[in-house]
């Protein structure tokens, strides 16, 4: 699609939170907290030209490489939420993004984001084949008050759980979403500390790609106010998650 008449290099979307993207406790979800960061990103993409259709006109797409979430506190089952983005960094093949997401006038949630360009065919990074001039970058506009990093998942660890990547595991890029990684290890988690929206940061790292009927193993390691996990496969580390706790 060309770039929209309505293009703005930041973007505010509201959302209303419903029952499907809600915990037993009636708040928003972890899961469908990222999904909504990232449907906002998709949609500020597509205004500014370089959406997911744009670019497989050269076989390319954004993957996420990286994203740390910060959380004050969580919406609720009905509540409307403005979530705002802008870019703090666009050159060649990746881009950091931020998000906020606010309810009447409150920032509740941030995040910092990093995503690389993508060839669907070839399965490699590379330079983004569209133009992004366009789009003013807001460097010093930060979203969290941590960047993301790299997480340490070299610690001792236990082996928590196996399993293999199921069809419903896959996205349109035809890899294991980066939301799921997320749900199969909270699903591990304490359900007291979900319920009681213990968690004030997340992180993960995106490391090699998982495919249909992959099988991987997660891994744990428990410190007193952080939670590390750990998914490998064949012994090479897919993806890395912390978790902080308040």
């Amino acid at each position: 699609m060309p770039i929209s008449p309505n293009f703005t290099s930041i973007l505010s979307k509201d959302w209303e939170i419903n029952f499907t993207q809600c915990a037993p406790n009636g708040f928003l979800k972890y899961t469908d907290l990222c999904n909504i960061l990232q449907l906002t990103a998709a949609a500020h993409s597509e205004v500014g030209g370089i959406s997911f259709s744009d670019m497989q006109e050269y076989d390319q797409a954004w993957v996420l490489s990286r994203m740390r979430v910060e959380i004050n506190k969580l919406p609720k089952w009905g509540d409307i939420v403005t979530v705002k983005t802008w870019i703090n960094s666009l050159e060649n093949s990746r881009s950091v993004r931020a998000l906020e997401m606010h309810v009447n006038g409150e920032k509740i949630v941030g995040s910092e984001t990093f995503w690389a360009v993508f060839n669907t065919k070839k399965r490699r990074p590379e330079g983004l084949a569209l133009p992004f001039e366009h789009f003013e970058l807001y460097p010093e506009k930060r979203a969290t008050l941590e960047g993301f990093s790299k997480i340490n998942f070299n610690n001792e660890k236990e082996i928590v759980f196996e399993k293999s990547v199921f069809l419903s595991d896959l996205d349109i890029v035809n890899h294991v979403n980066n939301v799921k990684y997320l749900e199969w290890c909270l699903d591990l988690v304490d359900e007291k500390l979900i319920l009681n929206q213990k968690i004030n940061s997340l992180e993960m790292n995106f490391l090699k790609e998982l495919s249909l009927k992959d099988k991987v193993i997660i891994h744990e390691s428990i410190s007193e106010k952080e939670t590390v996990f750990s998914i490998t496969k064949e012994d090479k580390t897919s993806f890395a998650l912390q978790l902080n706790w308040k």
